[in-house]
């Protein structure tokens, strides 16, 4: 059977993918990694169920040449967390995972360090052979093990999208010869792992009146509030996992049920997820095998806006919730001192409780995803394989504005009766989303011993198509109160539209060809090649392809003759390798027109005629961001393999990295164009051990830790007029991160910001003259300087198990070191904001001239060094401890009983509320600056496992 042919023809507008075969191969799908491992009599037995994942295919551990990390199920059933990627942190050398435990965020994954600015940073995620941008569906209960590919030579198998890094995820699959039932059921409260002390009323009083210096606050206040206490409960949350499984001798089948329901921590924010998986094998004919995948995960979301948490830093103690008379409370001061309805404001904070009330949000989705696969051994050594995988997902939105009662909210003295005619009673804002994605993939395997020598040879071919995202939005004023805002009926769209919202986003098409070839002579020397070719339609024509080369080489020296007889040497193997990937995840490279009446002209002497002129860089030759790595590894097991590790070694080199570009003033263009401009390395080591032995009969343990370190660095710049990146920004207008020519040599990410020197006899902080022009501060913008970056340098982890007869317990933890943490919510001081309890009661005055701390002021604070903080940390993650009984009953092959502390413990240096700020990884954006962040939580489970 010939592969199914690939029209090589890609159109920017139209993809024109050609498959004569592509309804049929709706029956036929593959599931990635599905490849069966071959015994090999020449390694010892225990090595031949070690196997990783390749990427279409499945190799045998000990005969792996490149750098792969892999967890298994036994791992990730004793973390209990609702997003399947924070289960893998701490847990995989070279794999950074800023987490968030906002409901149905997604944590940023960072692998081997970052290497693009502007075109993506997250893996790619096969799940079963399906590509997928994140795995927020997933239930992690479904999950059988992760494969994180991390060097270029074993990437380069996916080409177009592995730049950032792989992460292969296999679910359960049914086994057995007779159903098994197993359910998993757990309930537990979540509560801040770390708070920030506030300055109380009186404290606040004395600091603002010195600050003022005047007394306009009496230190003698009624009231005391805790904005962060009346903003937040004690969360909590349940999850149920119901599994069928089994087997028989043409099928093995798997389904699974779940749901999730957290009431989470900030004040009516709910999450709920439900999810169905159903795996199925069935064995059509000899040498024939079908495969079916399906997953669907249904979410019903009521958020709140997170800048709660910031105004309830900011807002001042001595505020009320609500004033006697019912309103709400806000930041007036009476001339007794006291906060009033009515007198004068002094800062602009709102009530945070407030804020919670009136914000009326639902938001619902559902993901589907799926895939059918074929397996076809045409010959004793070769297999055909196809598989065709979908995503559909579907979102929706509202949000309901009552501005009358956000009017009134916001000052006491106002009534009903003011609110103008003219101005909107609420506003009601609706969004749909959706989206479809496909893939095809068709590939013949050759495998092949013969004599000392073994041979295994891919070929393939495959499509992709990444719909755009199509999205409809409308905002309708004076709506009629209604508690179905989901309804669009009962519209007068005339006179209540506000606006109306369409795109269709832009369709992404790739093809490509990949081979790759595994050779092993003598069981000991190891040579892998690979090759893709990808065409993307996001690039225009000419340079749509591009090739990606890799190959590795490894020589197991255990099997040497001189090592041969090392009792206490089990394994021991070097590794090496060189790849190059390509990104196509780049900002739109449009050719923009401009026209109206500053582009008019005149014709035929006083005729203004309408014009119409290029206004934006257009660069035809726009095309992949490349990266290269160079690598090299060592692998072992010694002590009858109760000691294993590894230590990798890499070079990262990231080229023609897009940014945007300044146009030339004489150009008559006004917009910035992206270009190829920069490049960016990442260099850096890895190390990983672990040790597992069993005592005796009752007694067993294990201990594994890894270590990984990486210099991320911005190389080169290819012209001083890219357009400033100015990121990071405050609620005071400033900014805190850059990155321009003068970035060049620094990591991505880097702080930019003035340093300080000191603090005058006026208690004023001075700052340091980093240009000697005799200017600083604010009177020189170019004395600001780099700080390093939020991303950090070093990660560790550490994983500990011991069972005794029935019990069992395991602890992980997870650390970092040379991160830096903006602390945006402390710069936010203008003028009567709250401080912390530490500022408040060790400041600058004539008796306290050797504190860290100013004097008090009300000014905008400029973004300084003074609020960087090390980001550096160790948290346990988890700890579980479980106690299992074997068929306590004729019907329960097993029950297991456990308890479980998530993140029970941090030290951290950084004095906000965590040093872990995802902000959705954008190098440039929040992340690593806490400003409207969700605070670290800890949490403790109740749980059973139940096996019929």
């Amino acid at each position: 059977m010939a592969l199914l042919n690939i029209d090589k023809t890609l159109n920017m507008k139209n993809s024109n993918l050609k498959f004569p075969c592509l309804i049929a191969a709706l029956y036929f799908g593959v599931n990635v990694g599905a490849q069966e491992t071959r015994k090999d009599t020449a390694i010892k037995e225990q090595l031949i169920e070690e196997v990783v994942m390749i990427g279409y295919g499945t190799r045998k551990k000990v005969d792996n040449t490149t750098s792969i990390s892999s967890i298994n199920a036994e791992e990730l059933s004793k973390t209990k967390v609702l997003n399947a990627t924070q289960a893998i942190q701490g847990k995989a050398a070279g794999v950074t995972v800023i987490a968030s435990d906002l409901p149905g965020s997604t944590p940023s994954v960072i692998i081997r360090g970052l290497g693009t600015a502007l075109s993506g940073r997250n893996p790619l995620y096969v799940v079963d052979g399906l590509f997928a941008d994140n795995i927020n569906n997933i239930n992690s209960n479904d999950i059988l093990t992760y494969d994180v590919l991390k060097d270029a030579s074993a990437l380069a198998i996916y080409g177009n999208r592995a730049a950032n890094g792989v992460i292969i995820i296999t679910t359960k699959s049914g086994k057995g010869k007779k159903i098994s039932v197993e359910y998993d059921g757990l309930a537990g409260v979540r509560m801040p792992l770390k708070k920030v002390k506030m300055a109380g009323s009186n404290l606040f009083s004395f600091y603002t009146n010195t600050a003022l210096q005047m007394t306009k606050f009496s230190q003698d206040q009624p009231v005391n509030t805790d904005w962060f206490k009346e903003i937040t409960r004690t969360g909590t949350f349940n999850q149920h996992n119901l599994s069928l499984s089994g087997a028989s001798e043409n099928a093995k089948y798997f389904l699974s049920l779940g749901n999730y329901d957290e009431k989470a921590i900030l004040q009516g924010t709910d999450y709920n997820r439900s999810t169905i998986r159903t795996n199925n094998e069935f064995k059509v004919s000899k040498g024939i095998v079908l495969t079916q995948t399906l997953s669907v995960a249904f979410t019903n979301v009521t958020p709140k806006p997170l800048s709660a948490f910031t105004a309830a830093y900011k807002q001042s103690p001595l505020v009320p919730v609500y004033f006697p008379g019912g309103q709400y409370g806000v930041s007036f001061v009476g001339a007794n001192g006291f906060a009033s309805p009515t007198g004068s404001s002094f800062n602009n904070v709102g009530n945070p409780v407030a804020q919670l009330n009136l914000f009326n949000e639902k938001q619902k989705s559902m993901q589907l995803q799926g895939g059918l696969k074929l397996d076809l051994n045409l010959m004793k050594d070769l297999k055909f394989t196809s598989q065709f995988s979908g995503e559909y997902y579907n979102f929706k939105s509202y949000n309901y504005a009552d501005l009358l009662s956000i009017w009134l909210a916001a000052d006491p003295t106002r009534k009903v009766s003011d609110y103008k005619p003219t101005d909107n009673v609420n506003t009601l804002f609706n969004e749909k989303k959706d989206y479809f994605n496909w893939s095809l993939t068709n590939y013949l395997t050759y495998a092949k011993k013969f004599g000392i020598h073994d041979i295994e040879a891919t070929i393939g071919t495959e499509a992709a198509v990444r719909d755009g995202e199509n999205t409809i939005s409308t905002t309708r004023k004076n709506m009629v109160l209604n508690s179905n805002y989901w309804d669009l009926s009962g519209t007068n769209y005339l006179d209540q539209l506000i606006s109306l919202y369409s795109v269709n986003g832009n369709k992404n098409t790739t093809n490509s060809y990949f081979a790759r070839a595994q050779y092993k002579l003598m069981n000991r020397y190891l040579l892998t090649a690979t090759i893709r070719r990808d065409g993307s339609s996001q690039f225009a024509e000419g340079n749509k392809w591009g090739t990606f080369p890799a190959f590795g080489a490894g020589w197991v020296v255990s099997e040497e003759s001189f090592l041969k007889d090392v009792s206490f040497l089990n394994m021991l193997k070097l590794r090496g390798g060189w790849g190059r990937l390509g990104n196509q995840n780049i900002p739109s490279n449009y050719l923009p027109f401009a026209s109206g009446d500053h582009y008019n002209y005149a014709f035929n002497g006083n005729a203004i005629s309408n014009g119409t002129t290029l206004d934006k860089i257009y660069d035809p030759n726009l095309s992949w961001e490349i990266t290269e790595e160079s690598s090299a590894g060592l692998d072992f097991e010694m002590v009858n393999r109760k000691l294993k590790g590894s230590v990798d070694f890499y070079n990262r080199i990231t080229k023609n990295i897009i940014l945007a570009m300044i146009p030339v003033s004489t150009s008559g263009i006004s917009q910035n164009g992206y270009a190829h401009l920069g490049e960016v390395t990442n260099k850096g080591f890895e190390l990983m051990l672990s040790w597992d032995d069993k005592i005796n009969e009752n007694w067993g343990y294990n201990l594994s830790g890894n270590f990984s370190h990486n210099k991320n660095n911005l190389s080169k710049l290819a012209n001083e007029n890219v357009n400033p990146i100015k990121g990071g920004d405050l609620a005071n207008g400033q900014y805190t991160k850059y990155l321009s020519d003068i970035a060049v040599g620094q990591p991505l990410g880097s702080f930019w910001l003035w340093e300080v020197s000191g603090i005058d006899t006026d208690g004023k902080f001075t700052y340091v003259d980093t240009n000697g022009n005799g200017k600083t501060g604010a009177d020189d913008l170019a004395d600001r300087k780099f700080f390093g970056s939020y991303m950090p340098t070093s990660t560790y982890g550490v994983n500990l198990g011991v069972t005794f007869k029935q019990l069992d317990l395991s602890v992980n933890g997870y650390g970092t070191f040379g991160a830096k943490v903006y602390n945006g919510k402390k710069a936010q001081r203008f003028d009567g904001e709250n401080i912390e309890y530490n500022v408040a009661t060790d400041f600058y005055s004539s008796t306290n001239t050797g504190s860290s701390n100013p004097a008090p002021f009300n000014a905008v604070p400029l973004a300084s060094n003074y609020y960087l903080e090390s980001g550096d940390f160790f948290r346990i993650n988890n700890i579980a401890l479980g106690y299992t009984l074997s068929k306590p009953v004729d019907y329960l092959s097993s029950l297991r009983v456990y308890v479980s502390a998530v993140n029970p413990f941090i030290t951290q240096k950084f004095t906000g509320f965590s040093p872990e700020l995802n902000a959705n990884g954008d190098p440039y954006g929040l992340t690593g600056v806490e400003l409207d962040a969700y605070p670290t939580l800890r949490s403790f489970v109740l749980g059973v496992n139940l096996k019929f």
